[in-house]
Order: structure tokens, then sequence, then C-alpha cells
């Protein structure tokens, strides 16, 4: 399958999401809940236009992002090293957004289910392929973890995000196992998600300056 094919793909699932908003609307009231606790309690609303046109809006936008980043990237050349696992994360991304989108108007239409159960889930998968694309990707600006470390050394580079890509699983699989605790699932997410972020950092950071530092200490070296 071509990027061509992978991206309207995508764009087929936004579509997918107006549509639902189409059909949905005439059965629905003027606000839509939209909002809920960690234990699944509805505890916000949006009125119905804005409820139903925000998510496919602005997963279209997101989408011309995403097809406008490797013709803009300045190594774009790296991105294409790694396109069809790029690609894909779109085409997941657009499949998790259009869950969410159809959740809230199947919950508004009256059908009964636990939503926080729903989007961890699709969360979790959102996150696994987060960590399929960190283990293959190559050096850029915009995909990946960017930090001034990662982005100065190949190798900090390449050995942050096959750490992050471990840690992106292992919270997607953390994320799964809180659903059997209940009104504490959503912390089976938010703690180790908090944790990836702050490691690979730290990480990025203390290899760069072991590799930076040995190098500036080896035989030869200016003084």
């Amino acid at each position: 399958m071509k990027t061509i094919h992978r991206f309207l793909a995508a764009a087929g699932f936004v579509a997918l999401s107006g549509i639902v908003s189409l059909l949905a609307a005439p059965s629905l009231p003027a606000e839509l809940v939209t909002n809920w606790g960690s234990g699944g309690e509805p505890n916000g609303t949006m009125p119905k236009l804005l409820a139903l046109w925000l998510i496919p809006a602005l997963t279209a936008g997101l989408l011309l992002t995403f097809a406008a980043i490797p013709r803009i990237d300045p190594l774009r050349e790296n991105i294409a090293e790694f396109r069809s696992y790029y690609d894909w994360f779109v085409v997941i991304f657009t499949v998790y957004m259009s869950v969410v989108h159809v959740g809230i108007v199947a919950f508004n239409l009256g059908y009964e289910f636990d939503f926080t159960s729903l989007i961890l889930v699709a969360v979790a998968g959102l996150f696994y392929y987060s960590g399929v694309v960190l283990a293959h990707a190559e050096q850029n600006w915009f995909v990946g973890i960017r930090t001034p470390w990662t982005l100065s050394s190949e190798e900090v580079w390449a050995r942050t995000h096959a750490l992050g890509g471990r840690l992106f699983k292992l919270t997607a699989v953390l994320t799964l196992v809180g659903l059997l605790f209940g009104d504490y699932a959503l912390y089976f997410l938010l703690v180790p998600a908090l944790l990836t972020a702050g490691v690979t950092v730290v990480y990025s950071y203390y290899l760069y300056e072991r590799i930076d530092g040995s190098s500036d200490t080896a035989p030869g070296s200016n003084l």
C-alpha cells in the first residue's frame, strides 16, 4: 500500500465521523455530554453543533498537518526511511479520533456503555503503535522524542528512541491492565505516560553528557 492510499484511508475515517454527525444530528439533544470523570460518570456538556463537528474538523486539520510534515521537515530524507510506519500512525490516529467521536455520539443517543473504558482501550492501541513508530524513527524535527540532546546526536536519538518505544508499549499494556481496577484505571495510563516522558528526557541528557564527555576526554583531544 502506497502513502497516498494510506492517507486516503485516514481521510475516509474523517469522512465517516462527519457522516455519523449528519445522520445522528436530528436525534440528539441540544446539549451533548462530552466529558466523563475517571469513574465513567458524565461531568460536562457542549452545544450540539460544536460537539458534532469539533473532532471531525480538528482531525481533518491534523491530517493536513501530518501530510505536510514529510515535505517541510529539513530532514525529510530521514522521515522517508520510516515513512510506512509514519503513515500507519496517521491512519491509527484518525481511527482513534473516530472512535472518540462515535463514542460520544452513541452515548448521547442513549446507548449504555463505559465511555472511559472505551477511550482507555483506544488510547492503549494508539500508545502501542506509537512505540512501534519510535523504535523505527530516524532523526527529524517533527516526529519522535525531540530534545536538544537527541537532535544533537544520532546515537543519543537512536538509543533514546529504543527505550522510548519499549516504554510506550509498556504504558499501553499497563493501561489495559488498569481496566481491572475500576475507578483507578485512568492512573494506569497517566502515571506511566508521565514517567515515560520524564525518563526519556532525562535519559537523553544522560546519554549525551556521557558520550560527549567521553569524547572530550579521549586521548589526543584538545584541552
